[in-house]
């Protein structure tokens, strides 16, 4: 009978999810192609790159953005975060050799300052760039905020201005490919852009009469007047996730020019590599709490609905002769078939044969104790360490 209930309440759950959580699992918001108007005026981008220990991707970046076939202006300020692997002369040798040879795109190295208190370290140098493009750029139109680890394709900036500016786009966000090579990447990142499609619809997101708000911090175009409007990156300081805070301090459905976007682009790729499961982990790990607010009693209820959601189903397919229970069992084929049926878009999103969807209830494993273990690392006082620093 318990069997029953459970296979049922997560059957349940299944259908919600393919069909009233804003089709999500679709993964078919896609950053569309533009031609290049070369008569048209575009309006001057500048691009705030926070670096801390970026030493062995900084260069391939930079050199993306330099490489950019954007017509209108653009700088590129990347903030040296107190760097000790020599970041920050890796970009300044690059620009001197650069602009030794003509270089289009003026890069500036701006030094990082002592992080204060009540500040996350990412935020405290996006805001040491921003004051630096005030000098800089003061006349760009837009901030393109992103990562020391995401390179974009030439087209990328091209891009994301053209959907900003035809749309009226307030933030124009794109989730990177994430690196999904070998076991661990294969079981592990596609099964977290899945999830994060979950709690963030890409179609909610983007539709601008909707409360729900996501971004990708690893791409963020920004209209400058509206990241001023709200305060800055200082009225989200001491966020880890600041890209959903930021977006949600951005949204606001009353407003049309306040509108956000976000989806896919191939040209946007991130270089860190997640071979590796101790890196997932510690990346995970890092803001999973977090997300929960630190709240026990979240924990609690997130473990219960990643099991009921993910793992009853295929249990009770898996151990029918146990069971000996034909109803739950029929049930449990059903919720892993449209489990997999679910997760097949972001598989195929990331070239990924159809075999990965079985082993999604492992995944979901994973990430319950990637969870636990980001719940146990707040607790004893070790909570958000990356790059060498804590946050309480």
């Amino acid at each position: 009978m318990v069997l029953t209930v459970l296979t049922t309440l997560s059957l349940l759950i299944w259908l919600y999810l393919l069909f009233f959580n804003g089709w999500f699992w679709l993964s078919d918001q896609k950053l569309e192609g533009v031609e290049q108007d070369t008569g048209a005026v575009w309006p001057e981008v500048v691009a705030v790159i926070p670096a801390r220990n970026e030493a062995e991707t900084i260069g391939a970046v930079v050199s993306s953005h330099m490489a950019t076939d954007y017509s209108g202006a653009f700088s590129i300020i990347v903030v040296d975060d107190q760097s000790d692997d020599g970041t920050g002369d890796i970009v300044r040798s690059l620009a001197e050799s650069r602009m030794a040879g003509s270089a289009l795109r003026p890069v500036v190295v701006a030094e990082g300052k002592p992080l204060p208190e009540g500040w996350s370290g990412k935020l405290w140098a996006v805001h040491t760039g921003l004051q630096a493009a005030e000098e800089t750029a003061p006349d760009a139109a837009y901030v393109l905020l992103t990562d020391a680890d995401i390179v974009h394709a030439p087209e990328t900036l091209r891009k994301l201005v053209a959907k900003a500016e035809r749309e009226t786009r307030a933030l124009v966000s794109v989730m990177a490919h994430l690196d999904a090579r070998g076991v661990c990447g294969s079981l592990l990142m596609p099964a977290f852009i899945f999830f994060f499609e979950k709690l963030y619809p890409f179609r909610s997101t983007n539709d601008p009469a909707s409360k729900i708000a996501g971004a990708a911090g690893g791409c963020m175009l920004v209209k400058r007047d509206v990241l001023a409007e709200i305060g800055g990156v200082e009225a989200i300081r001491g966020n880890l996730i600041d890209d959903c805070a930021l977006a949600l301090k951005i949204k606001d459905p009353t407003r049309a020019k306040r509108s956000i976007w976000l989806g896919f682009d191939p040209g946007v790729v991130s270089l860190r590599d997640n071979q590796d499961l101790a890196t997932i982990w510690k990346m995970v790990a890092r803001t999973a709490f977090t997300q929960l607010r630190f709240s026990t009693l979240a924990l609690v209820g997130a473990v219960v609905g990643m099991v009921v959601t993910y793992l009853v189903g295929p249990l009770a397919f898996l151990t029918l002769p146990l069971h000996g229970n034909g109803l739950a069992f029929t049930l449990g084929t059903w919720v892993w078939i449209f489990m997999m049926i679910a997760y097949a878009p972001t598989l195929f999103l990331y070239k990924k044969a159809l075999y990965w969807a079985l082993l999604l209830p492992v995944s979901a494993c994973f990430y319950m104790a990637m969870t636990i273990s980001s719940a146990l690392n707040h607790w004893r006082g070790a909570g958000g360490a990356w790059k060498g620093r804590t946050y309480s």
